[in-house]
């Protein structure tokens, strides 16, 4: 079951792997439980007896991500650490996908139609030319981000942390390596099959114990 969730993480990694400011998930396992084993007719320690694995966290890597010049004057990245700060539907959230448009209305939204705010907290207006400085970009420092889909985070504004730069003309990339990425699926995989092997022969042995030697 952890090797599945990790495949699942893995694969949704790699789907994204072309998704401006796209962070990578992670997944830490530990062990389930220990019996301790003793000697039954002398008391003796024999040993801990693992129970398996289990998923102890799974937590996003806010690494920044390379970023490259599209010259598209709508098209904004964060240099450094940092979030574009975005309203939608479900209040403020935060972004590093700095690929904006206008909207009707003349104000700077996201691709799925979320306000981009300002420094003071306000919609970008675009001008006539259909230009925005960087300028009128606000920057975020955010404590304790939390991914909420693929390009939001939620978390608590950092009041005077250092919050990066923001580059016109350019986007940050998925900061997912499709091929680390997939030499990591390929070790999961093997992990997971030699699991599915562990359970057969388990289950082979107890087939066994019941119906031959319980004939018996």
């Amino acid at each position: 079951m952890a090797e599945q969730v990790r495949q699942d993480l893995i694969a949704h990694d790699l789907a994204n792997a072309s998704t401006a400011g796209y962070k990578a998930d992670r997944a830490t396992t530990r062990s389930f439980g220990d019996l301790l084993l003793q000697d039954t007719s002398s008391g003796a320690a024999v040993g801990p007896l693992g129970l398996g694995a289990q998923i102890a966290t799974q937590t996003t890597d806010l690494t920044p991500g390379p970023l490259r010049t599209t010259g598209e004057p709508l098209d904004f990245a964060v240099e450094g650490d940092g979030f574009f700060a975005v309203r939608g539907p479900n209040g403020t959230r935060y972004t590093r996908d700095g690929q904006f448009r206008v909207s009707a209305d003349g104000t700077l939204v996201t691709a799925r139609g979320d306000e981009v705010l300002g420094p003071n907290g306000q919609p970008v207006r675009v001008g006539a030319a259909g230009n925005v400085a960087a300028g009128q970009i606000g920057v975020v420092a955010l404590d304790a981000a939390r991914r909420e889909g693929d390009s939001l985070y939620t978390g608590t504004p950092r009041a005077g942390g250092a919050a990066g730069t923001v580059r016109q003309g350019a986007l940050e990339g998925s900061a997912v390596d499709a091929i680390t990425t997939m030499v990591a699926m390929l070790g999961s995989l093997r992990a997971f099959e030699a699991g599915q092997r562990v359970i057969t022969t388990i289950d082979s042995t107890l087939a066994k114990s019941t119906n031959q030697v319980g004939g018996i």
